[in-house]
């Protein structure tokens, strides 16, 4: 299997704060890699770090063929082929949904409008928002604005796509609609890596759970690794549902 993103012990420190000792782990092609653990246990820094929105100090990080650690990567070409959604949705609200989603696609690969708008039909069709195109983000659901944000970074035709706590904004009838969309992407065969607190979420679509702990890949698993952990960190985490 191909290795889209491979940490080699990666290092990340904030000040004096080490964010990240020492981490590896692997993200093969197709696969889903959910990333879970209390906050400050460093998922989300090492998820930056995979778009490059953090650097690391120490250890080696390829992503896409690239060693981010090498401090030349071309980080416009990098996120062509990395898409990341936060927990915010950061649509423009003065651009219509379609308009979001195909901004990029124009002004980034200088598509003609009409193949992108014709591509980002395509994307909203596939997150369920091909008839509210042609609205602006403030006439849309949280769920609505997060499956626009999806679709935005879908346009890029990334090779994969970052999930940092997409749903925990959202109630629970909105937070199922985005985590749908991402299964339907996952059946698809797209490369992802979640940092998620969606314990029966992440069991059911990753193929791989890594439990990160004070900076640590502490554990990590298929599905059966949140009914039998073998620490105690991660018993008292799933004992607590955190």
């Amino acid at each position: 299997m191909d290795d889209i993103v491979r940490f080699h012990k990666v290092c990340k420190s904030f000040g004096d704060v080490q964010i990240l000792k020492d981490v590896n782990f692997s993200v093969g092609r197709g696969q889903v890699v959910a990333l879970i653990g209390r906050s400050g246990s460093g998922k989300t820094t090492a998820l930056r770090c995979i778009n490059g929105l953090e650097t690391i100090q120490g250890g080696e990080l390829h992503v896409c063929g690239r060693a981010m650690h090498s401090g030349t990567v071309d980080l416009l070409a990098l996120r062509q082929e990395v898409g990341i959604v936060f927990q915010s949705y950061n649509l423009f609200p003065h651009l219509t949904v379609l308009q979001n989603v195909t901004l990029a696609p124009r002004k980034v690969k200088h598509m003609p409008r009409k193949q992108a708008d014709d591509l980002g039909m395509q994307m909203l069709q596939k997150v369920g928002l091909e008839e509210r195109a042609h609205y602006y983000p403030e006439q849309l659901s949280g769920g609505q604005q997060q499956r626009a944000a999806i679709a935005r970074s879908l346009a890029m035709e990334p090779k994969l796509m970052l999930f940092d706590e997409v749903t925990s904004a959202l109630d629970p009838q909105l937070t199922g609609e985005v985590l749908r969309v991402i299964e339907r992407l996952a059946q698809d065969g797209m490369t992802m890596v979640l940092v998620t607190h969606e314990m029966a979420f992440a069991r059911s679509v990753a193929d791989q759970i890594m439990f990160m702990h004070q900076g640590i890949v502490w554990e990590r698993g298929s599905d059966d690794l949140l009914s039998h952990p073998s620490t105690p960190e991660l018993q008292q985490f799933v004992a607590n549902g955190l």
